[in-house]
């Protein structure tokens, strides 16, 4: 999907300097709201931008955006480990 939007140029030198840089901005922090919010999974991230598995984990971890990860889903993994491993 192609999205067009119009920015006033005093806002986009602000912004970006070069107007190359605002539409990948744009997109980044579009991935990063989308994964903070829990609407997009690291997996949408990665094919969003391009990144591999490793470049989405750096990419999230250097915008402070961690890991969706509760108390509740570590419980699960634990009792999930037991029953596999026989514990």
């Amino acid at each position: 999907m192609q999205i067009t939007f119009e920015m006033p140029d005093t806002i986009a030198r602000q912004l970006g300097g070069a107007a190359g840089d605002i539409p990948r901005g744009i997109l980044e922090a579009v991935a990063l709201e989308g994964y903070r919010s829990e609407q997009l999974s690291r997996g949408q991230v990665s094919e969003m931008l391009g990144f591999s598995f490793w470049e989405t984990e750096a990419f999230l971890k250097e915008h402070g955006a961690n890991l969706h990860y509760s108390k509740e889903d570590l419980e699960q993994d634990r009792l999930s480990n037991e029953r596999v491993l026989g514990k």
